[in-house]
């Protein structure tokens, strides 16, 4: 864990740096753009970065000093917002690269926030909910300055969840002296959460898939996909894309990927995961695939990658055989790859595109708080459903055209939004 001592944890070597992917797709997307020196510059780097060393009293007795980071990336569109992880891999970088896409991800389905990004070095599953809750209360205490309803708002990320949200919206509220709903998204629905918004991320995903395979001629009733990743994010896409017709062929998650040529029975998938720990080990639905990482070459119509960073790279792109990615992950592609998966006409809806029906929620719910007024699940999802096939449309629209790729696209759409308001803000 951390140490008191500022170190900076560097980043798997056998990965690219997400920043560094982030910024050249960003780089690409500003000469498009012809985006002028100063809000290049502007825009390159985070408005602030938070460093914080959190002691905290453990269940045996000592104290532990735990390392966390908040990035806020930009503010002109709005109030930050992003996710927190809780990850023993958590590194500075990583949280700066998330950050940008959550600024990009908002420009992209426009809606008035900017991006921002949080994490803590631990390793929750070796906590107890007693050490967890502590390590929350003690970050938000820490960062009582950054956070607010009007300037920074955070939600769930990699092993974060309601509970976490619930925590950190009581311990801030103390520090105000008043219950500030708003501070927070992915609450549990009795403290002011949002309905639809357990699935909205996968929903949207689904919903991208289906305008994508629209402008590919794909008949949904006769594709099929394979599904990296069978959290939240990659069960709900499955089960959403299967009401659709869409035969799901693969799903994994970090037991394994599980193959099934007549197709998965994605609710019996589920209600096994959720009863044996949220793992999918020993699932017999599927054929357990002898290397996970052939799920994503393997010989289907659509490829969900909702699971990690950096699983598409250079060195399986060639090998892909889906005609379609639809990013359920943030960062699932790596830069390297894009030039192979660009040359073997695969289309890409992109992370900041496709999986961005969990922010779109997340502002719903951030209105309603303002609101005290709870809207139903009809109205969340018919919303949720035309933002996003608005931003699809969008994206779409700008690679024909510039003739570019959809990725890119999406950064052009994004970057020209936050640009346009600089200039009309007459900021810096």
């Amino acid at each position: 864990m951390a140490t008191t001592v500022y170190k900076e944890p560097a980043p798997k070597v056998d990965r690219e740096n997400p920043l560094e992917s982030m910024m050249s797709r960003f780089n690409v997307a500003a000469d498009i753009l012809g985006l002028d020196d100063a809000t290049y510059n502007v825009l390159k780097a985070p408005d602030k970065q938070v460093i914080v060393h959190i002691p905290v009293t453990m269940d045996n007795g000592q104290v532990r000093v735990f390392e966390g980071y908040r990035v806020v990336h930009n503010t002109v569109l709005g109030p930050s917002k992003g996710g927190i992880r809780y990850d023993k891999n958590v590194h500075l970088d990583e949280v700066k690269a998330l950050a940008a896409w959550m600024t990009w991800k908002c420009a992209v389905v426009d809606i008035p926030y900017g991006g921002a990004k949080g994490g803590i070095i631990c390793d929750p599953t070796t906590m107890s909910p007693g050490e967890i809750e502590r390590l929350t209360r003690a970050y938000t205490l820490a960062m009582k300055d950054v956070f607010g309803p009007d300037k920074d708002i955070p939600a769930p990320d990699m092993g974060t969840g309601p509970r976490e949200m619930a925590w950190l919206m009581d311990e801030f509220s103390k520090t105000v002296g008043m219950t500030s709903p708003a501070v927070v998204t992915g609450k549990p629905l009795v403290m002011g959460g949002s309905l639809g918004r357990t699935e909205a991320t996968g929903r949207g995903v689904m919903v991208s898939a289906l305008a994508a395979m629209r402008k590919l001629g794909m008949d949904p009733k006769g594709a099929s996909a394979a599904v990296q990743g069978f959290g939240n994010v990659g069960s709900w896409a499955a089960k959403l894309l299967c009401e659709q017709g869409v035969k799901i062929k693969a799903v994994s998650d970090v037991s394994g990927a599980y193959w099934n040529e007549n197709g998965i029975n994605v609710d019996e998938a589920i209600a096994y995961k959720n009863a044996h720990n949220g793992r999918l080990d020993g699932y017999t639905g599927a054929t357990l695939m002898e290397n996970a990482e052939d799920l994503l070459t393997s010989p289907v119509d659509v490829l969900v990658p909702a699971a990690v960073e950096d699983v598409i790279t250079e060195h399986n792109a060639h090998d892909i055989k889906a005609r379609l990615i639809v990013e359920g992950a943030n960062g699932p592609t790596s830069a390297s790859a894009d030039s192979i998966i660009n040359e073997k006409g695969i289309m890409v809806v992109p992370d900041i595109l496709a999986n961005s029906g969990g922010v779109t929620v997340s502002y719903f719910e951030w209105v309603q708080n303002r609101q005290g007024f709870k809207w139903s699940e009809e109205m969340v999802t018919e919303r949720a459903d035309r933002i996003m096939n608005d931003a699809f449309e969008k994206v779409y629209a700008t690679s024909q055209k510039y003739n570019i790729p959809m990725r890119i696209a999406a950064y052009v759409v994004a970057i020209d939004k936050v640009a346009q308001t600089y200039k009309f803000r007459g900021s810096f």
